[in-house]
């Protein structure tokens, strides 16, 4: 397995917890900076497919509280 730098959005600044990503052996790799144990592992398509969800609001139902 090839190593990668990890990297983390601009948005996050001087914070220690964000999220981490990088690619290795064609794989994008996700990890939360303060448990860099647990690491998630996927395709750069499911990545992107992701991605595009987010953006579109997908997912903003699991950020309420009800």
């Amino acid at each position: 397995m090839s190593n990668s730098v990890w990297q983390k959005s601009t948005y996050s600044g001087s914070n220690a917890d964000c999220v981490e990503i990088r690619t290795v052996d064609g794989l994008v790799e996700l990890r939360e900076s303060d448990d860099g144990d647990v690491i998630v592992r996927t395709t750069s398509l499911k990545f992107a497919a992701f991605l595009q969800g987010a953006k579109a609001g997908e997912f903003d139902d699991l950020t309420t509280t009800p």
